[in-house]
């Protein structure tokens, strides 16, 4: 066993190292120290939050210039052997060792990193040793709220959350995770038989907290570039907040979920039109999936009822497409009304026990459930409809609609007699914010002096708040308005594609007069492809390169020229020359020779998105946040924005962390 004089002597090295490693590029090797980092930071307050359970990866510093040339930046001594210095240390060392250090340090916290006012060398030994947390006097440094530092509006979010849990172990690289945490959390109770003075946050710390962080760690996640708060806030939201972790269950778990998080090291592949391989020997990759079954079963998870939903119904008709062209070797079924939330899981996963070997879940907020479901059964193919994430254990799909609603601005802006066309849209999230933008510059290029009014619903396929907005935008002078995306029964969607419009003299309703033209989704089209894909290439070499972690990231991206999308207008009611030129520009964005977003483009801020002869990127559009100058309206906070997963994971467009 080694004495206490060669531990010292093995931690100095490692000192020593650091030192080194830390000066060779461009560093400062010696311990941060709160003095320094405080020159020109202002404090509006100090609060002594009295003795709590510290983790010392959390104790980066010291206080003052003097104590820190004692130590390197990972806390370990520099100064020699023969030192009185090293002589104390070892002191430490030999207690810590012999009955185990009781006193508490004590520290000032400045954005949830502690600096040790006293006892600096029962922390160097406590690091050593690889000690998780100690006890600290803990003196609160408050900076004051700076809305453009991201770091301090972080750390005050942290405080509220604090306040509410007493928790100071979790950490996130976004402000509005504490929140979320908050929510998920707040009425946790601790299991049943446990003293009712036990704090029910500090329980949870401990009993689920930690344990997903030691196993996270060990299964590597500790390597991947977000933080393992927000590894475990993905997961609880995936997952629900159980009682308490056991680390043998949790493990297979998690190490399916690191696989997704391990996205951040890999890159989507973006399918932008069909590309696929044809298999000669068909037949024996087939048996791969069929095995005993007769056919390929395929389900369909529906948001709403498909007599009340639009979306739905174009979903539905996909499903019945592909049930008629491939009926010799495809079974479709198909469940509706299922929950747009984490919620779906029980639906998605009647799906799997009725022996789906594939299963479609048709709307974005369903992608949380369907990733749940997915890792638990990765010998199921499954896809969510979705544009902004991309997964392992689920490929996504979606179309570029911006183009069908391009042609809808054209005639639109053909057609109108006041100037004033009416937008019509359900939540702020990117795909529809493109549609409006796309609008907008269709009215715009045959029509200048088109005014574009704005009005959202702030849900989906609800009669009366589509028919308020219609009503209010009546009010501002509009005669054509733009609404759903989909050609739907009228008898339960009376409001689609582009129309004229009237109010009711009898009632007072807003009553749709001509329909003019309507971007149409083809998802049987699509469907179809993507099965005889995966008939052609096999089922079994998906379940394959996902055993081995190699499985490729696949988003599907699809325009009018797959066939996914197409645009019908009426051929009575629009002029010869308006018909030309909806057909020379659909031309144009099948071949590839035009596209919808061409800088120079501006939002309402002035600020320039699109720069002079530049095309948006892909990320650029599925991440618009923004509107084009001349659009009368605003973004609004959608209810149900926050439905979606926000997952760290899974986002095919990447945002700082």
């Amino acid at each position: 066993m080694k004495n206490d004089k060669e531990n010292y002597r093995i931690a100095r090295k490692l000192a020593l190292r650091e030192y080194s490693n830390s000066v060779s590029q461009g560093h400062n090797g010696y311990l941060p120290f709160l003095d320094g980092i405080l020159k020109n930071i202002e404090i509006v307050s100090e609060i002594d939050i009295g003795t709590v359970e510290v983790p010392l990866k959390k104790v980066r510093g010291t206080y003052t210039y003097l104590r820190s040339t004692s130590f390197a930046r990972n806390f370990m001594p520099l100064m020699d052997d023969d030192t009185e210095f090293a002589m104390k240390w070892e002191a430490v060392y030999k207690a810590q060792m012999d009955e185990g250090l009781r006193d508490p340090i004590k520290v000032y916290e400045f954005l949830n990193w502690f600096y040790v006012i006293e006892g600096n060398k029962r922390v160097s030994v406590l690091k050593y040793l690889d000690v998780f947390s100690y006890s600290a006097n803990v003196i609160r440094m408050i900076p004051k709220y700076d809305e453009h530092n991201k770091d301090i509006r972080i750390y005050y979010a942290f405080m509220k959350f604090y306040k509410n849990t007493g928790i100071n172990r979790i950490w996130f690289s976004e402000e509005k995770s504490f929140d979320e945490l908050w929510k998920l959390i707040k009425h946790y109770e601790q299991p049943d038989g446990l003293a009712k003075d036990v704090d029910r946050f500090k329980y949870f710390s401990g009993a689920v907290y930690e344990v997903f962080r030691k196993v996270y760690y060990e299964l590597g996640g500790d390597k991947l570039p977000i933080t393992t708060g927000d590894a475990f806030l993905d997961y609880l939201k995936l997952n629900g907040v159980p009682v308490q972790y056991f680390e043998d269950e949790l493990k297979p778990s998690l190490k399916r979920f690191i696989m997704e998080l391990d996205y951040f090291k890999s890159r989507a592949d973006i399918q932008t039109e069909p590309e696929f391989k044809e298999e000669k020997n068909i037949f024996s990759l087939f048996s791969s999936i069929m095995r005993h079954d007769k056919k390929v079963k395929v389900g369909f998870a529906l948001a709403k009822d498909i007599k009340t939903s639009s979306w739905s119904y174009a979903h539905e008709l996909g499903r019945m497409h592909l049930q008629e062209e491939m009926k010799d070797q495809v079974e479709t079924i198909s469940i509706d009304n299922v929950p747009e939330s984490v919620d779906a899981y029980p639906k998605l996963l009647e799906l799997v026990k009725q022996g789906c070997h594939v299963v479609f879940s048709t709307t974005p907020l369903m992608i949380n459930a369907t990733l749940k479901v997915a890792m638990e059964y990765p010998n199921v193919v499954f896809l969510n409809c979705s544009s902004q994430y991309s997964f392992k254990h689920v490929n996504t799909y979606f179309g570029r609609i911006h183009e069908a609603r391009f042609l809808s601005g054209i005639v639109a802006g053909s057609m109108t007699y006041t100037d004033k066309l009416g937008y019509i849209a359900t939540c702020a999230l990117p795909e529809v914010i493109s549609g409006v933008n796309a609008f907008a510059l269709g009215a715009r290029l045959v029509n200048p002096r088109t005014g574009i009014f704005l009005d959202w619903t702030g849900d989906w396929d609800n009669e009366e708040s589509s028919e308020n907005a219609g009503m209010r935008l009546l009010q501002k002078g509009v005669d054509i308005i733009s609404h759903h995306n989909t050609l739907a029964n009228r008898k339960f969607s009376k409001e689609y594609g582009v129309y004229t419009i009237s109010c009711d003299e009898e009632d007072g309703s807003l009553r749709p007069l001509n329909y003019l033209a309507v971007p149409v989704w083809n998802w049987g089209i699509f469907y179809e492809k993507i099965i005889r894909n995966i008939l052609n290439t096999g089922l079994r070499s998906n379940i394959d390169t996902l055993a081995s972690g190699k499985k490729q990231i696949l988003n599907y991206w699809w325009g009018m020229d797959s066939g996914i999308l197409d645009f019908f207008y009426s051929k009575r009611l629009l002029p010869k020359e308006t018909q030309k030129l909806v057909e020379l520009v659909k031309s144009a964005i099948i071949d590839r020779k035009f596209y919808v977003f061409t800088g120079p483009l501006y939002d309402k801020s002035g600020e320039q998105r699109i720069k002079k002869n530049c095309v948006a990127t892909r990320e650029e559009i599925l991440s618009m946040d923004w509107l084009l100058d001349f659009i009368n309206g605003e973004i609004p906070e959608c209810a149900n924005r926050g439905l979606l997963t926000n997952l760290s994971t899974g986002k095919t467009t990447k945002t700082g962390k």
